[in-house]
């Protein structure tokens, strides 16, 4: 696999678009939980079929951009695919004041480019991006990732456990940067229940702790896909709901701020949220990141 991947990754991105298209699909009719579990996540937002039916095939161009994003050789740059960037210059302001910039970056487009993006346009002047990382249960998927993680220029990975969150605590408070994916189930004891997308959800608390203690810069971050060929947009939207920020704010005041930030994306783009995703099940215990 890990082979295939980095044969892969040789093939123009453009045309691995063109082929996660009909692979997009050819899930959608194949699996009927997988056509069940979007439809329902989609329909109970309010998004409608005509908004959410793109994401069929985006889900298809995501897992088709997979071997370029990890398996191309590491001097290889993700910055010639984007072609336009918004709200940078905010992002510049806040970073030259060393206060720290936490990136929201929910599973919408392309998140894993995003980071790699984002590592490479700001390392010269302000150094990598600091992220927790979790290696795949798969092992060839995790030795794969994990190479193309730690060996891309501009990011710095740390362990998703106590001392993951020290390591992540300390850039931060020293004016690093770090992009966190905030809408994914948590385990238990490590989040709160928190309205989204018009239901309850059980919601991360790392990222709101994060920014109440060390007085980080918060900032909605996404990378839309543009067609085939047409490469990526990236925007950047400063996040200004005080109960984020608030180190008063109960952590289910924040964490409902933090949703309504991601809801604000999603309903932008709902043609490119990853609708699939269990966002609304139980948490399970797990031994990772301490509260």
């Amino acid at each position: 696999m890990i082979t295939l991947f980095r044969l892969l990754a040789r093939v123009p991105l453009s045309l691995m678009h063109r082929l996660g298209t009909p692979l997009g699909w050819l899930v959608w009719w194949g699996s009927s939980g997988y056509r069940s579990r979007f439809k329902a996540n989609a329909e109970s937002a309010g998004i409608t079929p005509a908004q959410y039916r793109p994401a069929i095939a985006a889900a298809g161009a995501a897992l088709a951009e997979l071997p370029f994003l990890w398996g191309r050789p590491a001097g290889v740059s993700v910055l010639p695919h984007v072609v336009s960037w918004s709200g940078t210059e905010e992002v510049e302001a806040a970073l030259a004041s060393k206060k720290g910039v936490i990136f929201i970056t929910p599973h919408i487009g392309s998140w894993e480019l995003l980071g790699q993006a984002i590592g490479e346009r700001f390392v010269d002047a302000h150094g990598p991006m600091t992220a927790l990382y979790r290696p795949a249960r798969k092992a060839w998927m995790s030795e794969l990732v994990a190479a193309s993680r730690e060996n891309r220029r501009g990011l710095k990975m740390l362990p998703t456990n106590t001392a993951g969150v020290r390591g992540l605590m300390r850039a931060l408070k020293s004016g690093g940067y770090t992009g966190i994916l905030p809408d994914q189930v948590p385990p238990l004891g490590q989040g709160v229940w928190a309205p989204f997308l018009g239901r309850r959800a059980y919601t991360m608390t790392l990222l709101p702790r994060l920014a109440q203690q060390t007085g980080a810069r918060v900032f909605l971050a996404s990378c839309e896909r543009l067609p085939p060929g047409k490469g990526y947009a990236i925007r950047f939207e400063a996040m200004n709901d005080t109960a984020l920020n608030d180190p008063k704010a109960t952590p289910e005041e924040a964490a409902a701020a933090m949703n309504r930030g991601i809801e604000k994306l999603i309903r932008a783009l709902p043609g490119q949220y990853v609708w699939d995703y269990a966002r609304y099940k139980e948490p399970r215990a797990e031994m990772e990141v301490g509260q």
